[in-house]
């Protein structure tokens, strides 16, 4: 730096910040270069469907007259190779990979998105729009007629229900993260992550507001052709920008039907979806898979223990492990699970750490075996891939390693119930609770006050997309649980390690003095230094309490069972450490509030304070059954 010592500061900016465009550059330059060296490159082609709406449509693909198999990725986000008057080069580099490996990669955006025609809608419907594009791939002269279909998030999230419409040249598929796309899976209802438990889960109010576009914006003419396009995807992306907001102070807003009105975003598909009960039909008419709709598609799945959706991840696999009519099927279908949060795979490092919390090498050859598994479906090749792959592949936290089993959960976990017991000071804030293998014997019920305007905030969790509303992953819960309003349930020191992998299963007995409430319910692994760190949570809405096709409300003085949406780890807890469970009302803004009024709840702003109780004796054995290994 002495050298620089006699010029002015600014230039020195200047030439440091020219040094790093160059390297920008030459970067871009590189792997373009490298990509045209390899492949023939078309892009903005404008895919027909049958309606005669045109998709736009990048397409990647091997020099040479060989016939080859096509790697199709979907999406709602931009992957215009220029922005902001800068070529990118994340399309690119995914292309490179592809056709080295003699794949043709083709890229699309839904309808409504960017470039393509139409109007859009979450995941991209119609389905008919996945059906026509793998007849046009098909029958393209440089095709070998297989196609595979890769993505995470919301590119990955409409395979499902695409995949149910048995197209017979979609030969395999690679879905990770893919909550959003699975609408019922037997007792689970999510909706596309829209609700847990009956309870509106925030992520999609955030994540509408920078997604969706506004019907009003400027569209290409009619008649252009793929040179104009191109020429004009040079310097005009079609990528609107919403101004950037405080997320975790425009979700407080109330009623939350007007949260994207109130934060000047576009809404109509939000005014849709926010009106919705958990059995509205809509939900079906859309681009959700159901459990009703038969997948007849080799799967290689991906979940993440701090997705937001990952026991309906798990769930549907388990579904077309164990329902697909055809027996190939079924026996073709492969799962990892990941320590990551939402979509975080490839980005284990040596010292993986999810919020607060190290859980080792994560890392994993992603790369090697999703290409295997590709090859083998779309390209014929007779490799190891079934061989040497296990059938689920999950990372087990704490003792931090990857393990192996035939099935989820792994045969030998075995559900052990745990019931709650105290003597009434479960809130307290050195709390009585008590996690025990026998019933309590005389019922003190545990009670507190959930006030929805002073709510439980969310502090780490099983989630993703709320800006900075809340922060993914695991964090010390322990000042969180001195609150009053959260009661705690800690085993015993354990004097010898034990894992915990599978569904986690409660049953609270509880009651209220308002005519709706809602219950929520963390497990923790607590070290022995006192810190606390969360595992995965849920929540329930007591009048869905007996199903979600009907609401039955609460009466004062009664005791209801309430049965949870299942939770999901993979956790070792040592010698030494304890297991817990936080109970309150609310998670927010993880989960919306519940004002306890027994009414619609989105179109309200006025609350009204519940007393909430939890009975644990052998009349009301409040419990929680964890799968432990032996």
């Amino acid at each position: 730096m002495k050298r620089f010592q006699n010029i002015p500061l600014f230039l020195v900016l200047l030439i440091f910040q020219t040094i790093q465009l160059q390297a920008q550059e030459a970067t871009s330059e590189d792997i373009y270069s490298k990509l045209e060296k390899i492949a023939i490159i078309d892009q903005k082609v404008m895919m027909p469907m049958r309606d005669g709406i045109r998709l736009a449509t990048d397409i990647y693909r091997p020099k040479g007259n060989e016939k080859v198999p096509i790697i199709y990725s979907r999406t709602p986000y931009n992957f215009n190779s220029w922005g902001d008057g800068e070529q990118r080069t994340r399309t690119a580099e995914q292309a490179y990979e592809m056709v080295k490996r003699g794949y043709a990669y083709v890229v699309q955006n839904e309808r409504g998105r960017y470039y393509s025609e139409g109007t859009w809608d979450i995941l991209g419907v119609p389905l008919t729009d996945g059906y026509d594009a793998f007849s046009w791939m098909k029958d393209q002269s440089w095709s070998n007629g297989k196609i595979g279909t890769i993505g995470c998030s919301s590119t990955a999230e409409w395979q499902m229900a695409v995949a149910a419409l048995d197209h017979p040249s979609h030969a395999a598929m690679v879905p990770q993260g893919f909550g959003a796309g699975v609408g019922r899976v037997g007792d689970i209802m999510e909706q596309g992550n829209w609700y847990r438990g009956g309870v509106e889960q925030l992520l999609f109010f955030s994540w509408l507001y920078g997604v969706e576009h506004d019907t009003f914006k400027p569209r290409i003419p009619e008649g252009a052709t793929q040179e104009d396009l191109i020429r004009i995807s040079r310097f005009y992306d079609l990528a609107p920008e919403n101004p950037p907001i405080d997320m975790a102070e425009a979700l407080q807003h109330l009623p939350i039907q007007d949260i994207l009105k109130n934060i000047n975003g576009k809404h109509e598909i939000f005014d849709k979806m926010v009106r919705r009960k958990p059995n509205d039909p809509a939900w079906f008419e859309g681009g959700l898979y159901h459990d009703d709709m038969e997948i007849g598609v080799p799967s290689f799945w991906f979940a993440s223990w701090y997705d937001v959706s990952i026991t309906p991840n798990l769930a549907l696999f388990n579904h077309v492990r164990n329902n697909a009519k055809n027996a190939e099927i079924r026996d073709n279908q492969y799962l990892v699970i990941a320590p990551t949060l939402h979509c975080g795979y490839t980005r284990a490092t040596e010292n993986t750490v999810v919020g607060q919390r190290s859980v080792g090498d994560a890392r994993l050859n992603y790369e090697e075996q999703i290409y295997s598994w590709l090859d083998y479906w779309l390209k014929g090749d007779k490799n190891d891939f079934k061989e040497t792959t296990p059938r689920v592949q999950y990372y087990t936290m704490g003792s931090n390693k990857w393990q192996a089993a035939t099935q989820w959960p792994p045969a030998d976990a075995k559900l052990t119930t745990y019931f709650l017991n105290s003597d009434g000071n479960a809130g307290a804030a050195k709390s009585t609770g008590t996690l025990q293998t026998k019933k309590a014997g005389k019922d003190t019920p545990d009670s507190f006050t959930y006030d929805p305007m002073n709510p439980v905030n969310s502090l780490g969790g099983n989630v993703c997309c709320t800006g900075n509303a809340v922060q993914g992953g695991a964090f010390d819960q322990k000042e969180l649980e001195a609150r009053p309003d959260i009661l705690v349930y800690t085993t015993d020191v354990l004097t010898e390690g034990v894992e915990v992998s599978g569904f986690i299963e409660t049953m609270l007995y509880v009651s209220s003095d308002a005519k709706d409430t809602d219950f929520t319910i963390k497990l923790i692994d607590v070290y022995p230094d006192g810190t606390a760190y969360n595992l995965d949570e849920t929540i329930q809405r007591a009048r869905y309490r007996e199903g979600y096709d009907k609401e039955v409300f609460m009466k004062k003085g009664e005791v209801y069972p309430l049965e949870l949406t299942p939770m999901s780890t993979s956790n070792y807890f040592g010698k030494g450490h304890r297991i817990r469970i936080e109970i309150s009302s609310s998670n927010f803004p993880r989960f919306a509030r519940n004002l306890n009024t027994g009414g619609t709840n989105y179109d309200e702003s006025e609350a009204v304070v519940a007393q909430n109780k939890v009975y644990h004796s052998k009349k009301y054995p409040s419990q929680i059954r964890l799968p432990i290994r032996k």
